[in-house]
């Protein structure tokens, strides 16, 4: 016992020695406290939720653009842009950047915020906020996050192929939708739209991958 180590016997205990006791039992508490094992937080993989918001919204946005649900489809992706694919795609972005996954947490935080951007322009307009965009810009700012996706390839290079498949594709839709808007040409865009259909697709598989793996603790969906 602590305090039997510390105290003298009863019948001398003084004004003088509580206060020694006392204090002395404060200072090997507190040692305890600080030598006590801290377990770290143990966080969930982010991964899976990011990569079903880029998949799921991609899938959804270039159905439309390849003609296979109608125009009026329109609200249902937007919605879908700003709750799963941009909010959702930011949070997981956050908790890879926790996690210390640059890769990953720039690519999620990148592709969120790109959803919540392309749901503005598509409601600033109506809201009378700005004017609507024209296809030569629209065309222009496709490209240059096209550019991106192109060097978020190159850091896939030595990840397994399944990443070097959704990010190859993903660059090859960006610059095809971006030649679609900056021509004009309908037939370009519904091109890109299978080209997306493709890409949220292989986002979804591994994202499907992650957590099956993970589940059932052994190989169920390679990624390569």
């Amino acid at each position: 016992m602590i305090i039997n180590d510390i105290a003298p016997p009863i019948s001398r205990i003084n004004n003088e020695d509580i206060w020694v006791i006392l204090l002395t039992v404060e200072q090997k508490v507190v040692s305890v406290v600080q030598e006590a094992p801290v377990k770290p937080a143990v966080l969930g993989n982010p991964a899976p939720l990011g990569l079903m918001g880029f998949g799921m919204t991609t899938i959804l946005l270039c159905m439309k653009l390849a003609g296979l649900i109608p125009a009026e489809s329109l609200g249902m992706i937007v919605a879908m842009g700003i709750f799963y694919g941009g909010i959702a795609q930011v949070i997981a972005g956050w908790l890879e950047y926790h996690k210390g996954n640059t890769f990953a947490g720039t690519a999620f935080t990148s592709f969120g915020l790109f959803w919540i951007l392309f749901i503005a322009i598509q409601l600033l307009p109506t809201l009378g906020l700005a004017a609507a965009v024209d296809g030569k810009s629209m065309g222009a700012l496709i490209g240059v996050w096209g550019l991106f996706m192109a060097y978020m390839f190159i850091a896939t290079l030595n990840k397994p192929m399944i990443f070097r498949i959704i990010f190859g594709s993903a660059t090859v839709l960006f610059f095809v939708i971006a030649i679609g808007d900056y021509t004009g040409e309908a037939l370009i865009k519904t091109i890109g739209g299978y080209i997306g259909i493709f890409c949220g697709s292989c986002a979804f598989y591994l994202a499907m991958a992650d957590i099956l793996n993970e589940t059932f603790g052994r190989k169920v969906l390679p990624i390569g």
